[in-house]
């Protein structure tokens, strides 16, 4: 079992374990090993971006509630959220409609929406209390794996250039689709997010849409007085879009996803992001990559983050089951590869087939049409509904 003493281990390693990202998911796995007794000062994190950039971030995240439990799980539980109790799942201008209800699996919620510094101001706070080490703004510039050890060359903000050693190095910084080296499973699909906070005059507390287009997916998120916007388009549309002013561009989303919620009143500064995959499960002996660093997805059913904790949830208790810090880590990290795979596979392939349709189709097309018609046909069969509800909010379990 780990150590739960702060003393310094008897090893010529400066930490057992080195997290490269601080973000949610390395955030997550480092509390979720404190909670459970690991030495705080045997860990550290390492992280580009200041505490103040992290905070201010103001992105619309969406929470399962399986992420929620696993926040919980390691302390961070409540956060400032909006809780989903409904998802309208349909098909614009065509015959085919889901709805999943929290109520129907006796849940509180099916999730949550949060803005991404709101998640991990909480997380930031907690890891203070405990100890362990953040180190930021600074670039991971290069590692360098051997037999015994794994090191890492830092560089500060200022410049100046440093080295630490670790028995296990986890990379859990992805960045954006475009600035990602290319992995084993990797497609463009040529589409663009255009993201946004907007407000309409007949809202309905607690229920997210995901209304699918002719262009994509565009999914609407109850959050505080409104909802957060994630509109899936093809690039030549969204450079459109990007370059409306406000009143058209509340048109155009008018005519894009209707009036179930009546006029779209109000609509914040557009941001927009290229959509592809990007996915490689593998581990060495002593490295091994989780959430978005392990696998980009297309944000078609808000996948990306909630992968990423659960990733962090069961990489925590196969290094947790380690006999002792000297030990050989790579069958750990190779069992953690093993257990996570189903969940993985099982996520990728739905939301890139879900993406493919839209992204390689013709608009109206065949492929198309059958998406709306299984839509229809989740209410008809409440086994595929019920299957499809619980891996969107707890992954494969």
């Amino acid at each position: 079992m780990p150590d739960t003493t702060s003393t310094v281990h008897p090893t010529n390693q400066d930490f057992d374990i080195a997290i490269c990202g601080a973000g949610p998911v390395g955030q997550a796995l480092a509390l979720q090993l404190r909670r459970q007794g690991y030495a705080a000062n045997r860990i550290a994190l390492f992280d580009a971006k200041t505490r103040e950039q992290a905070e201010q971030d103001a992105r619309s995240i969406a929470l399962s509630y399986g992420s929620q439990q696993i926040l919980q799980s390691a302390g961070v539980w409540p956060i400032k959220a909006t809780a989903i109790r409904e998802i309208h799942v349909s098909r614009r201008g065509h015959f085919g409609r889901s709805l999943m209800q929290a109520s129907d699996y006796g849940l509180p919620a099916l999730g949550y929406v949060a803005r991404y510094g709101d998640i991990i101001r909480p997380m930031q706070a907690a890891l203070e209390q405990s100890g362990i080490l953040i180190q930021r703004p600074c670039t991971v510039s290069s590692v360098d794996e051997s037999t015994d050890q794994v090191s890492l060359t830092l560089t500060q903000a200022d410049g100046k250039v440093s080295k630490i050693s670790a028995g296990i190095v986890v990379q859990a910084e992805g960045g954006s689709f475009l600035d990602q080296g290319e992995k084993s499973q990797h497609h463009n699909y040529q589409q663009t997010a255009i993201i946004a906070h907007v407000t309409c005059d007949q809202a309905i507390a607690g229920r997210a849409f995901e209304r699918f287009t002719d262009q994509g997916p565009l999914a609407l998120l109850p959050q505080e007085d409104g909802y957060a916007l994630v509109w899936c388009v093809r690039p030549e549309l969204a450079v459109s879009l990007l370059a409306l002013d406000d009143g058209a561009f509340r048109q155009a989303l008018q005519q894009a996803f209707g009036h179930r919620l009546g006029n779209f009143i109000k609509a914040s500064a557009r941001l927009s992001y290229p959509l592809g995959l990007n996915a490689h499960s593998h581990a060495t002996a002593r490295i091994v990559s989780i959430g978005n660093a392990a696998q980009t997805l297309h944000p078609v059913a808000g996948q990306g983050l909630n992968l990423g904790l659960r990733d962090a949830f069961i990489l925590a208790r196969q290094l947790l089951r380690l006999p002792s810090h000297d030990g050989d880590p790579a069958p750990a990290l190779q069992a953690y590869i093993a257990e996570r795979q189903p969940d993985r596979k099982l996520t990728i392939r739905i939301t890139d087939s879900m993406a493919r349709v839209f992204a390689s189709a013709p608009d109206g097309s065949l492929s198309q049409g059958l998406l709306g018609f299984g839509l229809g046909m989740l209410d008809v069969s409440k086994t595929a509904k019920k299957l499809l509800a619980e891996q969107m909010m707890f992954g494969w379990r």
